[in-house]
């Protein structure tokens, strides 16, 4: 696919990956989104919240799937609604299990590698009348995104167009041994008050919580994820959870054209967060990798960050391609 995606040039006081991951988190507002709720419910008894802008019917569909510990209300997400409905898609922002501002109802949640529910909201906007879908997601949102879109492989339905991950740890490993750097502890401690505040939820309702005291002492994904995440949804260990939940093994099996957006100052990932050798030799995987913009930043002067630009002009050449091949 053929498509003319412009070069990231941040403000000059802004480039530094911890400023840029920090300020757009605590000062951005988006204004002119209006959502739409609905409630999706999941074949094992549980739930996701949908939040719509437009209507599918008939539309091209963007499936929006927001980081760890985020939902549809983060700037970011709102943002890239906003622009993806300016450019003509109706928009399906999903909010994963327990995110949406009410728990979920199982003792298992969301996780780096549930794609099961990517399909489920694919199929729903898909079974709503859409006439194309798209997905998009960012870090946890995305790393789940594209390993959805790696299993499907060939068998991916025709009526999806492309995909688009922003700052994605694709190896969780790495990016899980990146955060136990000092420099990221104050980003893992804000993590884990709130993935421990939603486990002690937990505990209140299910018998099965593992180790409760243990969890609210964990202070990095290792940690957590050996104490909470692998026992609970059936992995061996955190380092088992990692390996069978990142999207890196598949990405060579993606047959949509996909945009991978990683900044080289992002705090969040590791080195082999940055698959060089996988999208060359991935016909339809596109590698964009700015020295700048840190996790889920890529800051620029007006409404619009760089990042939606540039996954608004990806996707719309994509779906203009799929087009005319029909």
């Amino acid at each position: 696919m053929d498509v003319a995606l412009p070069p990231y040039r941040p403000p000059l006081a802004l480039r530094s990956g911890h400023l840029q991951t920090v300020l757009p988190t605590l000062f951005r507002r988006v204004d002119g989104v209006d959502y739409r709720r609905e409630r999706l419910e999941l074949d094992d008894g549980d739930f996701v919240d949908l939040d719509w802008v437009g209507r599918p019917e008939g539309a091209s569909v963007a499936v929006v799937a927001h980081g760890l510990e985020g939902s549809t209300d983060r700037a970011y997400v709102r943002g890239m609604a906003r622009e993806l409905a300016r450019r003509g898609w109706a928009v399906c922002a999903w909010n994963l299990r327990g995110c949406s501002g009410e728990p979920n109802r199982l003792l298992q949640t969301y996780h780096s590698g549930l794609t099961e529910d990517v399909g489920a909201v694919v199929a729903h906007a898909l079974a709503e009348g859409a006439a194309e879908v798209a997905v998009v997601g960012f870090s946890l949102g995305g790393n789940v995104t594209l390993k959805w879109l790696g299993e499907q492989g060939d068998a991916v339905d025709r009526r999806v167009v492309a995909g688009v991950g922003i700052s994605v740890p694709v190896d969780l490993a790495s990016s899980s041994h990146a955060m136990e750097a000092w420099s990221r502890r104050v980003y893992m401690l804000r993590f884990m008050r709130s993935l421990s505040g939603k486990v002690a939820e937990k505990a209140e309702r299910f018998d099965a919580v593992p180790d409760l005291d243990a969890i609210r002492a964990a202070r990095t994904f290792r940690q957590f994820d050996g104490l909470f995440t692998a026992p609970v949804h059936g992995f061996a260990d955190a380092e088992d959870y990692w390996a069978r939940s990142s999207s890196l093994p598949v990405l060579s099996q993606v047959r949509v054209p996909t945009l991978l957006v990683n900044a080289l100052d992002d705090p969040f990932l590791g080195p082999t967060c940055f698959p060089y050798d996988v999208s060359a030799a991935t016909p339809d995987l596109t590698l964009l990798t700015p020295r700048h913009g840190g996790h889920v930043g890529f800051v620029r002067r007006g409404g619009t960050f760089w990042s939606e630009d540039v996954a608004g002009r990806f996707l719309n050449a994509a779906r203009e391609d799929r087009r005319q091949e029909q």
